[in-house]
């Protein structure tokens, strides 16, 4: 006889039955969207682009990111974490690395489209694989820091998954997450905003709106900031206090950005929407705008 394993300390039988399905339903989503959109980039010749390389980028990391709440919501599922200290590192790293990830090259897509639209230079094959490269690299490079000790991952509040040790509030941690907000949410974000500001002023000027250009700069806002502020709450003021039902809340919102950003970069992108609609339907796109004019 199997018997199951003793709820979460402060959480009850339904809150972790939410959680759990708010995280499946997040990966499922998230990952058939992102997915779709690698799938049309590997199979639709006049999407293969530079500029949607780093659409493809942000496609990546978000599915890595469904991936890390998949095994989230499958813990939730068994009420406990079943693979071990070392599974929590790794997927504290997972997490950090696809997340990360994600903003940076989100960040690179802005930077992209303001040279499209503001200095109507053409982004090149070499520049994008380059950023490309960065961005991950970039994001390797902080999500490994906590391996080594500048950092730490640690259990989440409902102890079903791993994400960065914010309970401590330490030296350590301070430094870490000091450095890590100002290289990778805000310097992003401001690029994003000088970026999307600029492009907001050029679309004024001729009439011509080709997308909003508020969307990206807020989702980044609304699904990492929240998360992003309990950290650095966490780096003045001990957060324990707050119910660890609550403390959840931040990472399922973070959770969510594979979705919305499926919207934003690929689905939100006439030309990349066309891309989708001919590999789902098989009906060519009737003009190939391979400088991505309608992004």
């Amino acid at each position: 006889m199997v018997t199951a394993h003793p709820l979460p300390e402060g959480f009850t039988e339904i809150e972790v039955f939410a959680i759990g399905t708010a995280l499946l339903v997040e990966a499922l989503l998230g990952f058939c969207l992102n997915g779709l959109t690698i799938i049309s980039f590997r199979k639709i010749k006049e999407l293969r682009t530079p500029s949607n390389l780093l659409v493809l980028s942000v496609a990546l990391a978000d599915c890595g990111i469904c991936m890390n709440a998949f095994v989230a919501a499958f813990s939730s599922f068994l009420r406990y974490w079943p693979y071990g200290s070392d599974g929590c590192q790794i997927h504290g790293f997972h997490g950090f690395l696809t997340a990360l990830a994600s903003i940076s090259s989100s960040a690179a897509v802005a930077w992209d489209r303001y040279h499209h639209y503001c200095t109507r230079s053409r982004l090149q094959w070499s520049t994008a694989v380059s950023m490309m490269a960065f961005a991950w690299l970039f994001a390797a490079f902080w999500s490994v820091m906590p391996l080594l000790g500048w950092g730490e991952y640690n259990y989440e509040p409902l102890r079903t998954c791993c994400t960065l040790d914010y309970s401590k509030g330490d030296r350590n941690y301070v430094t870490f997450l000091f450095a890590l907000s100002t290289f990778n949410f805000m310097i992003p974000g401001f690029i994003m905003m000088t970026a999307y500001q600029s492009i907001h002023q050029k679309f004024r000027k001729t009439g011509q709106f080709k997308f909003n250009t508020g969307l990206p700069l807020k989702t980044l806002v609304i699904c990492w900031g929240p998360y992003c502020l309990l950290c650095s709450y966490a780096a003045v003021e001990n957060v324990m206090f707050i119910p660890a039902k609550y403390r959840m809340i931040p990472a399922l919102i973070a959770k969510a950005v594979p979705t919305v950003d499926a919207f934003v970069y690929a689905l939100g992108n006439e030309n990349y929407r066309g891309g989708v609609w001919q590999f789902l339907t098989g009906q060519k796109i009737e003009k190939a705008e391979v400088d991505n004019k309608t992004k």
